[in-house]
């Protein structure tokens, strides 16, 4: 935990641009910032929820339990709020959140927050369109889920690295292959076959962990069609 100016604070939501220099003090005195380790665990499931976490830097995952095992729902990348769904909706946690890089989170006071809301229409507007965005994007990843083989998955997610995550043809992957078989609804092997394929078809280049795109259109094509 350190010490925090939020009005300063270059990594703010949109949301938060809109609060008043008072209202920014009063942020300031009921929030903290905590830093967590790649692995470490920011929220858990069936916990009661007190605050709102605000992903400050860094990347996360949410995740479910479900009757058998755990799902990965999304790989989140700073800044973002992360579990205003669970929070406002609920006393309890209806997912995890774990750091899948070092990352800072702000745990924001939940009655602040909720204030915030009723008091401050812009904030409350620009919060709703993060949301609304975040559902979208869902939306249209279930429906992917549902209708793409392995490879276009495999292509699609490589790609949302690239061009969403890193902003870069070449990084490392902070999932494991088996991370990636449960994003996507499939096993670690067939995720490391279809990484392979990639690779000898020279669309891609592996080495341990990172990766870099080769052939970005064909990878896109192979994305789209699925």
């Amino acid at each position: 935990m350190k010490y925090h100016n939020c009005k300063d604070c270059q990594f703010k939501s949109s949301a938060a641009k809109n609060l008043s220099d008072e209202e920014f003090q009063i942020l300031e005195n009921n929030s903290v910032e905590v830093f967590f380790k790649k692995g470490e665990i920011i929220f858990k499931q069936d916990a009661l929820s007190l605050n709102v976490a605000y992903l400050k830097t860094g990347l996360a995952k949410t995740h479910m339990r479900g009757p058998a095992n755990e799902k990965i729902l999304r790989i989140v990348k700073a800044p973002i709020y992360l579990g205003i769904p669970t929070t406002l909706g609920d006393k309890i946690n209806q997912f995890s959140a774990t750091a899948i890089e070092d990352t800072s989170v702000c745990f924001i006071d939940l009655n602040l927050f909720r204030n915030f809301i009723y008091t401050n229409g812009k904030f409350a507007y620009d919060l709703i369109v993060e949301l609304c965005k975040n559902e979208l994007f869902d939306y249209q990843r279930y429906v992917n889920l549902a209708q793409k083989q392995i490879p276009g998955l495999v292509a699609e997610t490589l790609l949302c690295m690239s061009d969403k995550i890193y902003g870069k043809d070449s990084f490392n992957c902070p999932l494991t292959r088996g991370e990636v078989g449960d994003l996507i609804g499939t096993t670690r092997e067939s995720v490391s076959r279809a990484l392979a394929n990639l690779s000898n078809e020279k669309i891609i280049e592996l080495n341990g962990h990172e990766i870099t795109i080769l052939n970005k259109e064909l990878l896109i094509k192979i994305s789209e069609k699925g």
